[in-house]
């Protein structure tokens, strides 16, 4: 309070002092009081000047003006003064000191630039006190030109003090609303809420939606300047962006539960929902301040709570943003649904703006809640709950024996691209795996499998613990959960299915590989295959077949693999003999026929029929051999004969020899070829890879890896077909070969027999015609009574047989050869040590070198 006298009383000596020396207006006490107001109004305004206060800056600027000026002396003197001035600190001194240099300054410039703006005739300075201009007064003393705009100033209480001296942007900003008002018919209060309506989708008074535009407009008929106009254009397209995201959510959700919105589609328009309740409430805020009158620029000071068009652009900036993203999502995800929705949103996430990074994160968290969940389901659980094919895994309605292989599969469409196509294929065959204990293997061991595994990956088996965002722990799920229940798939069906011994009992027992099974199989067989195949019980077969496992090594074996093994009778027609249907079978039960399948089993057939008709064809010429083997014999009881026919018969029988030994050496190496390098090198590696195996598509795999190998390498291919067929045109011109023999020896023990007929007693011939009666008739009757016509038939029965014998050598070196020439040009496989075994003497090179 006393502060505040000193400075009245400070004031009234200035003012006193003031109008003293001005001699040519003597004061009076009524002017006295006069200036006196006039120089409080003036002090107590609230002009602040537009520079940062810094008296050394202000005493620098006016030292360098007075030099420009040329008074040099008094920069120097200023320069002195201020020294000084500026060392005064301390009680009485002045601590404003920058105010005082620059009002110093204001009033040194506004004398120099005094000119013609006085205060008119109508209203004169106080009495006594000098006449100032405008700014001499106050600087920056807003003052009207003529009496009546000063008086009106007066009137309200108020006189404006700004930069603009004379109020002329005052005057412009009161006319320019009368003349708007005037003009318009619409003030902009009504405009703010007609385009808070439109921002709500309903329609205002005078902005409307328009269908033909698609937006909503305001009427030409409404009188309003452009820039306004254009602006309520601008603000109303959040409306527009608002109705077609509420008309997505709203056509959605009528539509629920229908296959094409899913639950995906669902969380969609739940977090689209979310998003416009923050809206609404930013809407009910601006509503309550669009009833608050907009206030004119002298006003603003005290009324801030006003929404006018510009403020509501400003409010609108990070709505519209907002807003615009999500119709955009609107707009592509309307036709998807699922993983292929979350993928496509997903991609609007790499975005540099952080608020709508941020915003997409949120938003992609909701969507993606439901596809996790279904991940979490599938990968602990084994359960595919997609009731409307949303998940990225497909399940299909199949047999126990097709579940692995056909039961489920990855739907592209709907892998999501945040999730790896190697994440993906995991995250199926850890799944499938536990659906496949659950269902084929009937084990239950795989839930403990998957709690070690949530525990290793540090998540629980609740729903809901994963989202997006944490692919990384998702990852981490699926690698723990899939490690360790393939290792325990895998334990089962080692273990309790025993995989290995039943790939062993294949080998031994379809692809051959048990010998003296095979071969007493086919001594016993052997004549009940030659009939025709019509004529064969099945039932006697099987018999044939327990007989055979009893005389070998195969008893041995388990009671479960035995009885798997059975006869197996293809299809045949007329004319076929028991050898060209027989084959061996082996019943592979849930779960190895996950390994075994139909076609697997169908190609397993195909090498077994291949390899029986490699074993028939050996089979063959060791019977060819039993019976050639006593030729000696056979010459020397034929003394009696001409000399030329006993040579005849010599040289035909070496002819036999040499071809037998021809096609012996041929089938024995290509029996080792296929037994050996083939079938044994094939099933070392199925057995390294069987042990390195992680899963059971590795062992799958390996087992299909092992298959391709021996057909491959057993010319059963589709790249070796020529040579496939004329090995069995060679193996069927062996078995004419045998047939042949057969019938040369029968031909020359009928010979024999004749020989020693002729030379018994007379009452033994009629015997023994009667004994060979049925042999000569099948032999036509070519012996006769009288040595030199039995010398005369035996001659031509050899030339025959040597004939015949000419052609089969003749055709089977030029199948061998032709054979032996494709060997080289085979690039799909390596026939190398094949060649090598036929032609280790180069003999057939030789025979025809490469031109």
């Amino acid at each position: 309070m006393e502060e505040e006298q000193r400075v009245t009383d400070l004031i009234k000596e200035l003012v006193l002092r003031l109008l003293s020396q001005n001699p040519q207006n003597p004061s009076s006490s009524i002017d006295t009081q006069k200036s006196l107001r006039y120089a409080i109004r003036i002090l107590s305004s609230r002009m602040t000047p537009s520079i940062a206060p810094d008296s050394a800056a202000i005493a620098e600027s006016i030292k360098r003006q007075l030099a420009t000026q040329g008074k040099s002396s008094q920069a120097l003197a200023f320069a002195d003064l201020y020294t000084k001035f500026a060392s005064k600190d301390g009680a009485g001194s002045i601590q404003n000191k920058w105010a005082v240099l620059y009002l110093l300054k204001v009033i040194s410039e506004d004398r120099k630039n005094r000119s013609d703006s006085r205060v008119s005739s109508g209203f004169s300075a106080p009495v006594g006190l000098p006449a100032f201009s405008d700014a001499e007064l106050g600087g920056y003393l807003g003052i009207a030109r003529n009496r009546e705009t000063l008086e009106k100033g007066w009137k309200n209480g108020v006189f404006l003090v700004s930069k603009d001296p004379e109020n002329l942007r005052e005057i412009a900003f009161r006319e320019f609303a009368s003349l708007g008002k005037e003009e318009n018919g619409v003030s902009e209060e009504v405009l703010v809420r007609d385009v808070l309506y439109a921002c709500q989708g309903i329609d205002g008074k005078y902005v409307k939606f328009d269908k033909s535009v698609d937006g909503y407009v305001l009427k030409d008929s409404i009188k309003v300047p452009r820039a306004t106009r254009i602006t309520v254009q601008k603000l109303c397209e959040l409306g527009w962006l608002f109705k077609k995201v509420k008309g997505y959510i709203s056509e959605s959700m009528d539509r629920f539960p229908a296959e094409d919105v899913g639950t995906v589609g669902q969380a969609f328009c739940a977090a689209l929902q979310d998003e416009l309740s923050h809206y609404y409430k930013l809407l009910a805020v601006l509503e309550a301040q669009s009833t608050n009158p907009i206030p004119l620029v002298s006003e603003t000071a005290s009324s801030g709570n006003y929404l006018s068009l510009r403020r509501l652009s400003v409010w609108f900036a990070e709505p519209v943003v907002k807003m615009r993203l999500m119709a955009v999502l609107v707009d592509k995800c309307r036709v998807l649904r699922g993983g292929a929705m979350a993928g496509a949103i997903h991609l609007h996430v790499q975005h540099g703006d952080p608020l709508v990074h941020e915003f997409m994160r949120q938003l992609l968290r909701r969507v993606c809640s439901p596809l996790f969940e279904m991940v979490t389901s599938w990968v602990l659980e084994g359960e595919l709950e997609d009731i409307f094919a949303e998940f990225f895994v497909l399940g299909h309605p199949v047999k126990a024996e097709s579940l692995w292989r056909e039961g489920y599969r990855l739907h592209a469409g709907m892998l999501p691209c945040f999730i790896s196509q190697s994440l993906a294929q995991r995250i199926l065959r850890t799944g499938k795996s536990i659906n496949f204990l659950r269902v084929c293997c009937e084990d239950r061991g795989w839930a403990d499998a998957t709690t070690e595994a949530a525990a290793a990956a540090g998540t629980t088996t609740r729903r809901g613990g994963l989202g997006y965002g944490e692919t990384d722990a998702l990852e981490s799920l699926v690698i723990e959960a899939a490690k360790r229940i393939d290792k325990h798939l895998l334990d089962v069906m080692y273990k309790q299915y025993k995989f290995k011994e039943h790939c062993l009992a294949i080998k031994r027992y379809l692809l051959l590989g048990q010998g003296d099974f095979v071969q007493y199989l086919m001594d016993i067989v052997g004549p009940e295959l030659s009939e025709p195949a019509n004529t064969i019980s099945s039932f006697k077969l099987a018999g044939l077949l327990e007989s055979a496992i009893r005389s070998s090594n195969a008893q041995y074996d388990d009671h479960d693999i035995l009885d798997r093994l059975r006869v197996k009778m293809m299809p045949h027609g007329t004319g076929d003999r028991g050898w060209d249907v027989f084959s061996l079978e082996y019943d592979a039960r849930v779960p190895l026929n996950t390994v075994f399948t139909e076609l697997v089993m169908a190609r397993y057939l195909r090498i077994f029929n291949f390899l029986w008709k490699l074993r028939r064809v050996e089979h063959a010429l060791i019977g060819a051999w039993k019976t050639m083997k006593p030729n000696c014999i056979t010459s020397n009881s034929l003394i009696k004969l001409q000399n030329a026919v006993k040579l005849q018969l010599l040289s035909t029988l070496r002819r036999y020899q040499v071809l037998w030994d021809e096609m012996n050496h041929f089938v024995t190496n290509l029996q080792y070829y296929i037994m050996f390098e083939v079938l044994e090198v094939s099933w070392s590696n199925f057995s390294n890879e069987m042990e390195v195996a992680k899963d059971l598509d590795d062992l799958l795999a390996a087992h299909d890896k092992y298959l391709n190998s021996i057909v491959e390498k057993s010319l059963l291919g589709e790249r070796s077909q020529n040579l496939y067929k004329t090995l069995f045109v060679l193996f069927d011109l062996i078995l004419r070969f045998r047939t042949h023999v057969d019938r040369l020896y029968e031909g020359i023990h009928e010979l024999q027999s004749r020989t020693m007929e002729s030379l018994l007693p007379f009452w033994d011939k009629a015997k023994s015609r009667r004994q060979l009666n049925d042999k000569t008739a099948e032999l036509g009757a070519w012996i006769s009574d009288g040595r030199k016509a039995l010398t005369q038939r035996a001659g031509e029965f050899l030339r025959t047989m040597g004939q015949d014998l000419d052609m089969i050598a003749k055709e089977y070196s030029s199948l061998l050869e032709g054979f032996i020439s494709q060997l080289p040009v085979q690039q799909h496989i390596d026939l190398k040590f094949l060649m090598f075994r036929l032609d280790f003497t180069e003999f057939y090179s030789q025979l025809h070198p490469k031109k």
